[in-house]
């Protein structure tokens, strides 16, 4: 599980301006944030760096 879309609602950011700065389709990027589909380790180090957060503030701990 993520937290893409709560960091994303915090930024103020749109899903659109995520999947262009990513090259990715906005429907691939809705999956991520619907955590219908976890982004490689890579996407999310490359999501990370253009939220500006570390990849460990997009996780969420499993308890």
């Amino acid at each position: 599980m993520n937290r893409i879309k709560e960091v994303l609602k915090e930024k103020g950011i749109k899903q659109k301006w995520l999947a262009e700065k990513l090259g990715k389709s906005y429907n691939m990027v809705n999956a991520y944030v619907q955590n219908r589909q976890q982004p490689r380790l890579e996407v999310l180090y490359k999501i990370a760096k253009i939220l500006d957060v570390k990849p460990k503030d997009l996780l969420k701990e499993d308890r």
